[in-house]
């Protein structure tokens, strides 16, 4: 089927020239499926990995859909992390300007007075659940004139416990709504509530035969503990572009930099410790290219979409193969190519090995000169014999 234009996609000639003074002069999949159905008023249901350029998915059918004289806010976005919302805000800016209307983003960790006055004066607000369920309950913003419900990564909303502030959110929000969904699974407990919210919802889906970012080659290294450091600074000296360092702790993160500004590199961290002002610096200051390397925690790196990374790196190791393809879904974005590199040290292959399959990043894996571990059988004593309480997967057959 031929790829159809923003205009046939029924996006108007203000927001068709917006869109082109950034550069954009055509839709990914997801916003061809998505955009017609968002500007008709229709509710969506949406599954798609982070990265497949699903912003733009819900921004243009609400910037295409609301009068800028309507009483404010008119559209409501919730996204699960600060630095998402301050993302998402900042790609309504350029276009929805063009419409004579305005975003607000708000979010914990800074002054919730200021905030709560552009909140006011936005015709979309961006919002974490906590700061918008503390804002609802302190009266200093209504959601009863909100016409379109956007819930951006509703799957990492519900893994980060977000779903009693996000119901209690819903129900200050008009009955009588479009709402759009977007996860990248909907099954179990999200499609129990992708039900509850939506009405003879458009079901659209990108799918994939592989269940990590496929434009992403995918490394795994090899290296002793007492050279881990050293590892990592040849790889950052080989990279060129900007990488996204994982580390599995706060403190953790600080000494990490600490290493490499002494060994001369240009790298900042950002981590729960961290208020809003100085997280978001870092951001600035990592996307501006002052500095070549950011070093996160798996909390802090949520809902990143920087466009500009070009490199992920696992110095430490993701706990699960979810955390593996979060992390590495920071790069190889929006048609983009990128490289996840995972540092493994000798107590950690079977592990990783065991992530990596589940990944079917086997023959990865195994070019590393690494052994796959076996999958483990766990047993349990019952009434004096054994139970195989855990039997590993069996091939079928094609």
């Amino acid at each position: 089927m031929e790829q159809q234009s923003f205009p046939q996609l029924g996006v108007s000639e203000p927001v068709v020239r917006a869109l082109e003074s950034r550069g954009i002069t055509s839709p990914f999949a997801i916003q061809s499926m998505v955009v017609p159905d968002g500007i008709a008023g229709h509710d969506v249901l949406a599954r798609s990995r982070t990265g497949s350029g699903k912003t733009l998915a819900f921004a243009l059918p609400i910037i295409e859909r609301l009068d800028p004289q309507a009483p404010r806010p008119s559209a409501l976005v919730l996204v699960p992390t600060r630095e998402l919302a301050v993302q998402v805000a900042e790609e309504f800016a350029d276009i929805a300007k063009v419409k004579k209307l305005s975003a607000a983003a708000a979010y914990g960790g800074v002054s919730i007075t200021a905030q709560s006055k552009a909140v006011g004066r936005a015709n979309v607000l961006i919002a974490t659940p906590g700061r918008l369920d503390d804002l609802i309950r302190r009266r200093l913003v209504k959601l009863d004139k909100v016409r379109i419900l956007v819930l951006d990564e509703a799957d990492r909303m519900l893994d980060m416990g977000f779903l009693p502030q996000v119901s209690r959110i819903v129900k200050h929000v008009p009955s009588d709504r479009q709402t759009m969904f977007f996860s990248a699974t909907l099954d179990g407990e999200v499609a129990r509530i992708a039900t509850s919210y939506t009405r003879n919802p458009m079901r659209h889906e990108i799918h994939s035969d592989t269940p990590v970012v496929e434009e992403a080659e995918h490394r795994f290294l090899s290296v002793q503990s007492g050279n881990k450091v050293d590892a990592l600074v040849k790889l950052l000296q080989e990279n060129e572009g900007r990488t996204l360092v994982f580390v599995r702790t706060k403190r953790g993160a600080d000494r990490l930099v600490e290493k490499l500004k002494a060994r001369g590199l240009k790298v900042v961290a950002m981590h729960g410790d961290m208020g809003q002002p100085a997280r978001q610096r870092a951001l600035e200051r990592f996307e501006a290219g002052k500095v070549d390397t950011l070093v996160a925690t798996d909390v802090a790196a949520r809902g990143l979409d920087l466009e500009s990374i070009t490199h992920v790196v696992n110095f430490d190791p993701p706990s699960d193969h979810k955390d593996y393809v979060h992390r590495v879904g920071r790069t190889a974005r929006a048609g983009r190519t990128g490289v996840g590199v995972t540092l493994v040290q000798p107590s950690e292959e079977g592990d990783v090995s065991r992530i990596a399959s589940r990944l079917r990043l086997q023959e990865e894996f195994k070019e590393s000169g690494m052994r796959m571990a076996k999958p483990q059988v766990v047993y349990a004593s019952t009434k004096g014999r054994k139970s195989l309480l855990y039997r590993p997967p069996r091939r079928s057959r094609v």
